[in-house]
């Protein structure tokens, strides 16, 4: 007898070595995960390691990420759902000991009108659940890895935050620089327009030429209004990011600006030690995975221990009691439903191994986006430069030439306007530059604590 119990025990542990397999963290990527054309080296040094205070030395930009770190509602919301986290896994780990309770009863009874009989009891109970097919353990575990995945959740956060104040401080410094630009424009157009009602007066110019440039004056005029405003809404996005009231900021001026930092993004692999949301897309496998473990153990027996000891006047008055049982429960109506829940284990398990990938190839699709962006824009200054020194010849050269009879407004209005146009591509491919940085930053997992 002895011996076929030893068999079936073993069979059973034999069967069950599934429900104690440990989760294997991810040691690789998709091939050329970068992309072809983008070179990254051996060494592990990146742009997302660099400390966010020394990529961004601007100490007006500095204070104002301090100030989202303290206030921003999402990140402290984050803050809370790490809280939450821990709570579970303490109480994953709690289940581990025995359970006590203290439950008193009392009774009053009467038979055929006799002397009524009070009894009561006062026990202390105990309950433990003996961890023989890791029920308790996957749990536990899964906690764990979703704990941790609270912590990636509030990095994400916080790298997101950080970005988003620093885009939204340069685009305050580019609104600046095109709102300058425009009203150097018009203060020129509006000297310009006085000058040919002068002309005019003096029968030199006509009223559709002095029309024309009143038209191209009141555009230029829309055009500021339309700046201001985009100026006001982003001042607005960036107090909600704060999370205070509308209000201004102080800035400094875009080309004033300076990023200094080594753009490398190191190898692919680093993705998954920096990027949080990489990190937060394994644990939710790594929490899968014990899920199913778990569905797994659901097969096999539940091993509980329990007893009471206190005082007890059911029998003797006053007497102290004891007592101890130890109960298996074992499936057989519910194999069905096990089944089933297995399977849906082993579903979400593979979706949430697909959504690892996914979040991989989001990452270094974000990091070639930014990478190329920051190479074309990094290329394209030094050509806005000439061009907008070769306008501003040409606009010079037409103005005399219109001064001495040689032209027409028409070339004078078109020079400017080209000019004007030069002017405000190159602001914005300055800002489009400092925002690659900034999206390369956030692609690569800068920002950590």
């Amino acid at each position: 007898m002895r011996k076929a119990f030893y068999m079936i025990f073993a069979a059973v542990m034999m069967c069950s070595c599934g429900i104690y397999t440990k989760y294997e963290p991810q040691t690789s990527v998709p091939d050329n995960l970068y992309g072809d054309s983008l070179s990254y080296g051996t060494d592990t040094a990146s742009l997302g390691n660099v400390y966010w205070r020394e990529l961004f030395t601007d100490t007006l930009l500095q204070n104002l990420i301090e100030e989202g770190l303290a206030n921003n509602t999402d990140y402290k919301s984050a803050q809370l759902r790490i809280e939450e986290a821990e709570a579970t896994l303490l109480a994953a780990k709690l289940a581990y000991l025995p359970s006590f309770a203290f439950a008193p009863q009392g009774s009053v009874s009467s038979f055929d009108n006799q002397k009524a009989t009070q009894t009561y009891q006062l026990p202390i109970t105990a309950s433990w659940e003996l961890d023989v097919f890791g029920r308790i353990r996957n749990a536990k575990l899964q906690a764990k890895a979703l704990y941790a995945k609270s912590i990636d959740y509030k990095q994400a956060v916080r790298t997101q935050l950080i970005a988003s104040i620093a885009n939204a401080y340069y685009t305050l410094q580019m609104l600046d620089a095109q709102l300058d630009l425009t009203e150097r424009t018009m203060a020129s157009w509006e000297e310009t327009v006085e000058t040919a009602r002068a002309l005019m007066k003096a029968g030199q110019y006509n009223e559709a030429a002095v029309a024309q440039m009143e038209a191209s004056l009141h555009g230029v005029r829309a055009s500021v209004l339309d700046i201001k405003e985009q100026i006001n809404q982003t001042e607005n996005s960036l107090s909600i990011i704060l999370g205070e009231a509308p209000q201004k900021h102080q800035r400094g001026k875009l080309c004033q600006m300076q990023l200094d930092c080594d753009i490398t993004v190191g190898v692919p692999l680093q993705m998954l030690s920096n990027r949080p949301d990489v990190r937060s897309a394994e644990r939710s496998l790594e929490a899968a995975f014990y899920a199913t473990n778990q569905a797994r153990s659901a097969f096999y027996p539940q091993i509980t221990l329990s007893g009471s000891v206190g005082w007890t006047a059911i029998l003797n008055p006053g007497k102290f009691l004891a007592e101890a049982l130890g109960s298996l429960t074992l499936p057989l109506f519910n194999k069905g439903q096990n089944v089933a829940q297995l399977r849906i284990s082993k579903a979400q398990q593979e979706e949430a191994r697909l959504a690892f990938q996914q979040a991989l190839l989001n990452a270094g699709s974000e990091v070639n986006d930014a990478l190329t962006a920051y190479q074309t824009s990094h290329a394209k200054t030094s050509i806005y430069s000439k061009q907008v020194e070769s306008l501003q010849t040409a606009l010079r050269s037409t103005k005399l030439l219109m001064q001495h009879g040689n032209t027409n407004y028409l070339e004078v209005l078109t020079a400017r306007q080209s000019l004007l146009n030069a002017e405000l591509q190159q602001v914005a491919n300055m800002f489009t530059e400092v925002q690659s940085v900034i999206s390369l930053y956030q692609a690569l997992g800068g920002g950590r604590d």
